[in-house]
């Protein structure tokens, strides 16, 4: 006979299923009611219990739970020849409460209003548009770059520790609260992950834990762009679950900050994905624009690559080709791919702000 627990749990998985697929219809109830009403208070909550705490409580979490779900396999393996049914009932009642934890403590940021849209931007632009920004950030980050006292052919290397740079971050934060009060960061829950080098065998810089909302940083990241992953894992943090709008904070965060290296580091990052971008679409106008970058910024787009190169493996591709199916199902229609939005972001905002 089966369980009534396990079953009823089950029927609740597919009854949460179909709720999901209708909110997809309705972002602006999830903005107003979840986004940007209950998920504030719960991120708050989880932040004043674990935050304070000098480890990833997240990290101790999940490896408690890998361990307990690889002993109850042990356990119970041979149910699945005699109880099938109820063997996988109890997996899937599982599953169902996962999953409504996962989407009731943050997930549902995932079907809340684009971006663009809640704070009235546009999210499409010319070719022309493209590449002004893209002049207009390369003049922007070369000046930096002497500004800061270095020479055009050499590496800028951040003078912080890891924790400083944490310290550091929430000031650009900070700075932007009164044009974005949605963006209020308070209190700060932001630590290296215990997992940095399977992070990095996978290919990942950080992640959010959403059970704890602990901002998880990869501390084997050691360039320019540790602040930006900072920023973009706080952004996540705050409900912004879309890692192309997670991108754009981070940009908008570490440019405003106070401190010239953080802000430094977030003019490179962004021109980056305004480079490349051109290169899709003018290969020509790529080259004549990659020869007007500082040496030495290019310098450091080559130590981030060859970071990651020297980790290649077949695990990153197959965890690359699942976290984009996790996408795709959380309501990001393009996956992996629609990183690229944040270009668009960055050329509406920017377009008519001074920097």
């Amino acid at each position: 006979m089966l369980k009534k627990t396990p079953f009823i749990l089950t029927l609740l998985l597919l009854v949460q299923y179909g709720i999901l697929q209708l909110l997809r219809y309705f972002p602006e109830t999830v903005e107003t009611y979840y986004s940007l009403g209950l998920y504030p208070i719960i991120s708050k909550v989880s932040r004043y219990l674990f935050g304070w705490v000098p480890f990833s409580v997240g990290d101790v979490f999940y490896t408690l739970v890998t361990i307990y779900a690889l002993r109850w396999v042990y356990k119970n393996i041979r149910r699945l020849r005699r109880e099938p049914i109820g063997f996988l009932l109890d997996i899937t009642a599982s599953v169902s409460v996962v999953y409504f934890l996962f989407h009731m403590l943050w997930g549902l940021n995932y079907y809340r209003m684009p971006l663009h849209a809640s704070i009235g931007i546009e999210n499409d632009y010319t070719t022309e548009e493209l590449i002004t920004m893209t002049e207009r950030f390369v003049k922007k980050a070369n000046a930096m770059h002497r500004e800061l006292g270095y020479a055009d052919s050499v590496k800028i290397d951040l003078p912080y520790s890891q924790k400083e740079i944490f310290d550091r971050t929430k000031n650009g934060y900070d700075n932007i609260e009164a044009d974005f009060p949605m963006l209020s960061y308070a209190p700060v829950s932001l630590k290296k992950s215990g997992w940095s080098l399977g992070l990095t065998i996978m290919g990942y810089s950080g992640y959010l834990n959403p059970f704890s909302n602990e901002a998880q940083v990869n501390n084997l990241i050691k360039t320019y762009k540790f602040p930006v992953v900072s920023a973009h894992e706080i952004a996540h943090q705050i409900g912004y679950a879309a890692e192309n709008e997670a991108n754009f904070i981070a940009t908008l965060t570490t440019t405003n900050n106070d401190d010239a290296f953080i802000q430094y580091s977030g003019y490179i990052f962004a021109l980056r994905y305004l480079v490349n971008e051109v290169a899709r679409r003018d290969i020509n106008k790529y080259r004549e624009l990659i020869c007007t970058i500082n040496p030495g910024i290019l310098v450091s787009y080559k130590e981030m690559r060859d970071f990651w190169d020297s980790y290649a493996n077949p695990i990153e591709d197959i965890s690359k080709y699942f976290y984009d199916g996790y996408l795709q199902a959380n309501n990001v229609s393009g996956g992996i791919k629609s990183y690229s939005y944040m270009v668009a972001l960055v050329i509406n905002y920017y377009e008519d702000r001074a920097f």
